[in-house]
C-alpha cells in the first residue's frame, strides 16, 4: 500500500493549535529547557533539541542552540518556527501567573489567528485579590455577581461588542479544577459550603488562592452554567502535569457525577492532553458522551515516540473522529510550537498509516481524518473565522452570493499590495503570486517617495511635503495581514509597511507611526488603546441624464428602515460573509439617514488592527458594490444638501488584559478611571489640530457643522451624540461607568493609522500632564453658543492648529508630520480653486 499521499496531506494542512500558552521574552536557559520536556537528558529531551539544531542549522548542543536564540532574537526565531510549522491559528490560556509574558496580539505578528482562552480560576482569583467597590469584605454573593458578571460580559463582548480588547477573539473557557483538589466535581455543591470556603480562603490572606473544594466545584459549575448558555466550549485540564497535580485524581472518569447531571447535557467539553495515562478512559468518556472532545496535545511532543503513538491510538480506539482536536500546549517558547506541531504529524501519519494497513481506514479516508483532527473540528468546533482552502472546507455560513470564494492556493495567480496614503487614498501594486511567494514577500516592491505626498486631487508630488520623485522605498508586505479576496477567487491581498530597505522602516510610514506612538504608551504607562469603527457609506446608482452619467442614491429610505434593509439585504449578507473570510468582526449593520446612507459597526480590537480591519472593511464594501454596478462611498459629505458621513471609532485603555478605562469604583466623578479622564482629556484638548488627520478633506467640515450629529463644538458630553467626544456605557456596564468614548470628528477619507496615532499621541500629552475634564455637556452645544469653544469650521483652521501642535508633531514624528501639512495645504488649494471638484471624491473613497 502506498503512503506518500498521506503523508504529503498531512504535511500541507495549516494547523490549528487548539491550545496553548504565551512565549516570554527571550526565555531563560531554564524556561528553554523546560519547555523542551518534563525531564532534562531524558529521550525526549535529547531527541528535541536535536530537531531544533537541525532547524537552526547549529551544532547539536545545548550550548548552541542557546546561543544561536541570543544572537537571533525572539523575534527572528518566532517568525522562523511558527513558519517551519505551518500553523494556521492558535488558541492561547493566558492564566500562568508568570511575571512577564508577551500578550496576545504579539502573537498575531506569526500566525494569521489567535484566540484566547479564559481561565476560570485565574479569573475567581484575580476578582478575590482585588477590592470590594465599598471596602467592604468579599462575601460569596458579592463574588458570585462579579464573577457571573465579568464571566458573561465575555460572550455579550463577542457579539454585542461593548469593551474588549480580546474580547472578540475569547473561544473558550478553562477548568484547572484538577491542579485544585481533582477531577470528581460535585455540581450539587450547597452554597452553604461554598460561604464556608470561600471564609477559609479569605482568611489566609492575600494573594488569594482558592485551596477549598467546595469553592472549586461551586466556581466551575456556575462556569459551566455560563459556557453552556452562551455556546462556549469549556476545555478541562486532565491527565498528567507538573508536580502540583495528584495524577490518581485527574483521571477523567471523575468527571462523570458532572457528564450524567442533566443540567449540562447541553454543554461541550474538552478533556485536554490526551487525558495521559489515561487516555482509553477518555475515548470511551467521548463515545458515550455527546457533549465530551478530546485534545492530545502535550503528550506531544513531551513523551517518548512509542508513547506519543499509543496515546494518540488509544484515544481512536472508541471516540468518534470528529471529536478529536490537536493542541501543541506549547510554553515560554517557539520551539515548543514547532516541536509540537513537527512531532504530532508524524505521530498522526504512523497512526493513520497504521489504521490504513488494518484496513480500519481507506487513504481517502485517513486524509479526510487528518484533516479533520489538525484543523477542521478545532475550526468548526471553537467557531474561527480563518480561511479553510487548504482544507478545501467551505465557511460554516457562506451565503449563495459567496459560492467560489474558497479556493486552493494553486488558484491564486495575483496578489494585491495594499497602502493608505497620507491623504487617505487607498492604492496597491499587483503581483503575480509566484514572484511574490519567491521574491516580493521577503524584498518587497519598489515605490517612489512621491506616495506620501499626494493629495486627493492630484497624482503628484505636494510641493510643502519635502517629498519628490526622487528617491525610493520597499513596500514590505505584512504577511500576518495577507488574505484570500473573497470576491476575486484569484487574488489575494496583503497590506504592507514602508522600508527604506527590508528591515529599517521609513519614517513616513503611517502603521509604523501608529506602532511607535503606541509603544510610548506602553513604555511609559504601561497602557494599550483599543478601537472600534462605526462606518457610514453612501450605496449610488448610475443613471444616464442628457447623455450624462449621474450617480445618485439607491433608495430614500429613513433611519432604521426595515423595509429599507430588506431592499438591499442580500447585499449585505455578502458584506457580512466576506469580512468573516477576511477575520473581521461585524457588530451590526443599519440604514442610516441620508438617502442611500448605511452603516456597518465593527469590533474592538488592538488600535492596530483596528486599523487594518477598517481598510479591510473599505476594501470590501466598495469592491462588492462595484461588482453588483453600484458605488460605494465613504466622502463625509458626498451631497451637500443630506446627512454626512463619519467613521466613528470607539477607544478604550487597557492594562493586562483589562479595561481601565473603566472606574474602579463608584467615587469616580465621571465613571472613568484617573488614566481614562486624563488621557481623554489630552485628546479633547488637542481635538482642534487632530482634525486636520482625522477630517482631512475641505469636505469634511462641511460635515462637522451644529445639530448633525457630527460634533462642532469642543466639548464632550456622556450619551450625548451632538459632542464630537461621547462616553459610552453599553450593554453589561454597571450605571454610572463608562467602557469607552466616541469620537465623532473621524471620516472615511482620513487614514485610520495616521488618526490613531493622532489620538493616542494627544491621550499620552494629556496622561504626562495630568490633564483634568471640564465638567460634561448634557444638552445640545449649539443652544450654548457663545459658551463653548467652536471647532474648526475649515481645514485652514485645523491645519493651522496641527501646525502649532508641538506634541503631535513630536510624537508622530517630524518629517511625517511635515508631509501631513504639506498635502492639506495642497488639498486647501485646489478647492479653494474648484469649488465644483469635491463632487469627484466619489470616485476615491
Amino acid at each position: 500500500m502506498e503512503f506518500a499521499e498521506l503523508r504529503e496531506a498531512i504535511e500541507k494542512i495549516e494547523v490549528v493549535d487548539s491550545h496553548a500558552h504565551n512565549i516570554l521574552p527571550l526565555a531563560s536557559p531554564p524556561a528553554f529547557t523546560d519547555s523542551l520536556t518534563f525531564a532534562p537528558h531524558s529521550l525526549p529531551f535529547k531527541r528535541n533539541l536535536r530537531e531544533i539544531a537541525q532547524l537552526y542549522g547549529t551544532e547539536s548542543s545545548l550550548d548552541a542552540v542557546e546561543q544561536y536564540r541570543r544572537l537571533s532574537g525572539l523575534q527572528a526565531i518566532s517568525s522562523k518556527c511558527f513558519k517551519a510549522a505551518g500553523i494556521s491559528a492558535i488558541l492561547l490560556d493566558d492564566g500562568l501567573k508568570l511575571d512577564s509574558i508577551h500578550d496576545i496580539q504579539w502573537h498575531k505578528k506569526f500566525v494569521p489567528f489567535v484566540g484566547r482562552i479564559l481561565r476560570i480560576e485565574s479569573l475567581a482569583e484575580d476578582i478575590l485579590n482585588g477590592e470590594m467597590p465599598d471596602g467592604s469584605t468579599w462575601t460569596l454573593d458579592a463574588f458570585t455577581e462579579t464573577f457571573l458578571k465579568t464571566l458573561k460580559s465575555y460572550p455579550l463582548i463577542i457579539f454585542c461588542s461593548s469593551n474588549g480588547v480580546f474580547a472578540n477573539d475569547i473561544v473558550g473557557l478553562k477548568s484547572i479544577a484538577a491542579y485544585y483538589f481533582g477531577l470528581e466535581i460535585n455540581p450539587n455543591v450547597t452554597k452553604e459550603d461554598a460561604e464556608i470556603g470561600l471564609s477559609e480562603v479569605l482568611q489566609r490572606g492575600k494573594p488569594i488562592l482558592i485551596l477549598n473544594k467546595s469553592l472549586v466545584d461551586y466556581i466551575f459549575t456556575h462556569a459551566l452554567e455560563v459556557a453552556q448558555q452562551f455556546d462556549l466550549p469549556l476545555q478541562i485540564h486532565t491527565g498528567f502535569g507538573d508536580r502540583y497535580l495528584d495524577l490518581r485524581l485527574s483521571n477523567p472518569l471523575h468527571l462523570r457525577t458532572l457528564l450524567e447531571d442533566k443540567r449540562f447535557s447541553g454543554s461541550r467539553i474538552v478533556l485536554l492532553h490526551a487525558s495521559y495515562p489515561f487516555s482509553k478512559e477518555a475515548s470511551y468518556l467521548a463515545s458515550i458522551y455527546p457533549q465530551v472532545y478530546l485534545d492530545f496535545g502535550l503528550a506531544i511532543p513531551r513523551l517518548g515516540v512509542h508513547g506519543m503513538i499509543s496515546s494518540v491510538k488509544e484515544l481512536l480506539e472508541l471516540a468518534p473522529l470528529k471529536k478529536v482536536m490537536f493542541s501543541t500546549d506549547a510554553y515560554a517558547t517557539p520551539e515548543s510550537y514547532y516541536l509540537g506541531v513537527k512531532h504530532a504529524r508524524e505521530v498522526v501519519f504512523s497512526v493513520l498509516r497504521d489504521s490504513c494497513i488494518d484496513h480500519d481506514l481507506s487513504i481517502t479516508e485517513a486524509i479526510e481524518a487528518s484533516k479533520d483532527f489538525f484543523a477542521r473540528n478545532a475550526i468548526q468546533f471553537y467557531k474561527i473565522n480563518i480561511g479553510m482552502e487548504v482544507l478545501d472546507l467551505k465557511p460554516r455560513e457562506s451565503p449563495s452570493c459567496m459560492s467560489g470564494t474558497n479556493i486552493t492556493e494553486h488558484d491564486v495567480s495575483l496578489v494585491r499590495i495594499l497602502w493608505v496614503d497620507a491623504s487617505g487614498q487607498h492604492r496597491c501594486r499587483v503581483v503575480p503570486k509566484k514572484r511574490f511567494d519567491n521574491v516580493v514577500n521577503k524584498n518587497g516592491v519598489g515605490l517612489t517617495f512621491a506616495c506620501m505626498a499626494m493629495s486627493s486631487a492630484v497624482d503628484c508630488p505636494a510641493e510643502e511635503t519635502n517629498l519628490t520623485g526622487t528617491g525610493e522605498i520597499r513596500l514590505m508586505p505584512d504577511l500576518s495581514t495577507r488574505r484570500d479576496i473573497p470576491w476575486k477567487k484569484q487574488e489575494e491581498m496583503v497590506l504592507a509597511d514602508m522600508h527604506l530597505r527590508p528591515g529599517e522602516a521609513w519614517e513616513y510610514c503611517p502603521r509604523e507611526a501608529l506602532r511607535r506612538v503606541s509603544k510610548v504608551l506602553k513604555d511609559e504607562f504601561d497602557l494599550a488603546m483599543n478601537a472600534g469603527f462605526e462606518n457610514e457609506f453612501y450605496l449610488l446608482k448610475k443613471l444616464e441624464r442628457d447623455g450624462k452619467e449621474e450617480w445618485v442614491p439607491i433608495d430614500s429610505k429613513p433611519y432604521c428602515s426595515s423595509s429599507g434593509f430588506d431592499a438591499i439585504s442580500t447585499l449585505f449578507q455578502e458584506f457580512v460573509a466576506a469580512l468573516n473570510t477576511l477575520n473581521v468582526t461585524v457588530e451590526q449593520l443599519h440604514a442610516e439617514a441620508g438617502k442611500g446612507q448605511y452603516e456597518i459597526a465593527l469590533g474592538h480590537t488592538a488600535c492596530t488592527y483596528a486599523a487594518d480591519n477598517l481598510i479591510f472593511t473599505r476594501e470590501t464594501v466598495r469592491a462588492i458594490a462595484n461588482k453588483h454596478g453600484l458605488l460605494a462611498t465613504f466622502v463625509p459629505k458626498y451631497a451637500l444638501d443630506d446627512i454626512g458621513s463619519g467613521s466613528h471609532v470607539h477607544l478604550s485603555l487597557w492594562q493586562n488584559g483589562k479595561n481601565v478605562f473603566l472606574a474602579s469604583d463608584e467615587s469616580s466623578q465621571h465613571g472613568m478611571s484617573k488614566v481614562g479622564e486624563e488621557f481623554m482629556a489630552g485628546v479633547l484638548d488637542h481635538l482642534p489640530s487632530i482634525l486636520a488627520i482625522i477630517a482631512p478633506l475641505p469636505n469634511s467640515y462641511d460635515r462637522i457643522q451644529p445639530n448633525t450629529w457630527s460634533g462642532a463644538y469642543q466639548c464632550w458630553g456622556n450619551e450625548n451624540r451632538e459632542a464630537p467626544i461621547r462616553t459610552a456605557c453599553p450593554p453589561g456596564i454597571p450605571n454610572g461607568f463608562v467602557s469607552n468614548f466616541e469620537i465623532k470628528s473621524f471620516d472615511g477619507c482620513a487614514n485610520p493609522h495616521l488618526g490613531l496615532a493622532a489620538i493616542t499621541a494627544a491621550g499620552i500629552d494629556g496622561l504626562r500632564r495630568h490633564l483634568c475634564l471640564p465638567q460634561p455637556i448634557d444638552a445640545n452645544p449649539a443652544t450654548l453658543e457663545g459658551k463653548l469653544p467652536r471647532l474648526p469650521i475649515s481645514l485652514s483652521e485645523s491645519l493651522e492648529a496641527l501646525q502649532k501642535d508641538n506634541v503631535l508633531k513630536e510624537l508622530i514624528g517630524e518629517k511625517l508630520f511635515v508631509a501631513i501639512t504639506g498635502v492639506r495645504k495642497a488639498e486647501i488649494e485646489y478647492y479653494s480653486k474648484n469649488k465644483e471638484a469635491y463632487k469627484q471624491l466619489i470616485h476615491r473613497y
